[in-house]
């Protein structure tokens, strides 16, 4: 009788956990015409997508477990701010169309408006995780909805399929509202799976571009991350992007680890108006796939912009670093750089 019990909830376990998995917001594999396209690409090899440097996810000699473990139920101080973060709702209906400005909505999350162009980036406003306990947002900074976005958006532009990038509730809300979606390679399937239709997808492997009308082009580059949000690791690929306009020239630098290609993006493209730099979730166990505030300023440097914001903080505990970290690195730099840098406050509409 015990075996039969043992084997019984064994199976109720494994039934639950192919009904969890099989849970829409996992997305859909790439099959077909798309994934023969992602084969032919020189960044997939051996099943998975590539960096162009070898890169350990772990840095640490803890190994994926105890990493976990410290994870979850490690609790360093100031992890969290203590007091809500001021937030406002921003009013498009006051903005002129024609002018260049940004709205961040934390984390990495942010409406950018260039000559007359509206690009939502990483739209994350409800969960950044398969369940809503996990990667419970700050105080009150999971204030904002789809409802604090414009009537319409021009380009939905998505830098990989992380939880914390890609939400799936955000995007099938907003999918009557969006008239085009920029990913990287693979991630088109998800979209068609959400039921958004194939014309109004552009999926980019790095190098590629794609006009969207006379006054934009995006040019999808490479960055150092991994993807996935299921048990198949780098079915997807990652990016960061150009976004250049008859105004601006404007980097989206997306999640990864430093590495030669700010130097080599830097010298393409002399002339970057903006640079959006990840700066937070960081740390030591997994230092090469995100910046390390040290290499802040390295990557300032490489990429030299007019002037620079940092984002992928003030949101979320993703790492184990003091909250407020990343804004003291962001001034630090500024100061070390000479590079002017653009402060954003939770909604406020920030004239570029």
């Amino acid at each position: 009788m015990p075996l039969i019990i043992v084997l019984s909830l064994l199976a109720i376990v494994a039934i639950g956990t192919v009904c969890f998995l099989d849970h829409p917001s996992f997305g859909r594999l790439p099959r077909g015409q798309r994934l023969e396209r992602i084969q032919k690409s020189p960044n997939y090899r051996d099943g998975q997508f590539r960096n162009q440097e070898p890169t350990q996810q772990l840095t640490s000699d803890k190994g994926l477990l105890a990493n976990l473990i410290n994870f979850l139920f490690s609790k360093p101080p100031r992890l969290r701010p203590d007091e809500p973060l001021p937030i406002t709702h921003p009013q498009w209906g006051e903005t002129d169309r024609s002018e260049d400005c940004i709205a961040w909505f934390g984390h990495s999350s942010y409406l950018l408006q260039t000559a007359g162009q509206r690009i939502l980036v990483d739209p994350v406003f409800y969960d950044a995780a398969p369940v809503s306990f996990v990667n419970r947002p700050f105080r009150h900074a999971n204030a904002f909805r789809p409802s604090d976005l414009p009537d319409s958006i021009d380009v939905l532009l998505i830098t990989h399929d992380h939880w914390d990038h890609l939400d799936y509730r955000t995007v099938k809300e907003l999918r009557e509202r969006v008239q085009h979606v920029v990913v990287p390679l693979g991630i088109g399937e998800y979209f068609e799976y959400w039921g958004y239709p194939a014309h109004k997808i552009t999926e980019l492997d790095w190098d590629d571009s794609t006009a969207l009308g006379p006054q934009l082009t995006i040019h999808c580059l490479p960055t150092r991350h991994f993807s996935g949000r299921g048990l198949h690791p780098n079915k997807t690929l990652w990016a960061s992007y150009m976004v250049q306009t008859d105004t601006a020239c404007i980097y989206i630098g997306g999640d990864g680890g430093y590495d030669g290609r700010f130097r080599r993006i830097g010298q393409r493209f002399p002339h970057i108006d903006l640079a959006i730099l990840e700066n937070g979730q960081y740390d030591k166990d997994w230092a090469y796939i995100h910046t390390m505030p040290e290499q802040l300023g390295q990557v300032v440097r490489d990429l030299n912009p007019r002037r620079f914001i940092t984002v992928h903080h003030s949101k979320y505990a993703l790492a184990k670093h003091p909250w407020d970290e990343p804004l003291h690195t962001e001034q630090d730099v500024a100061r070390q750089t000479g590079m002017p840098l653009v402060i954003l406050q939770l909604g406020q509409i920030e004239k570029l």
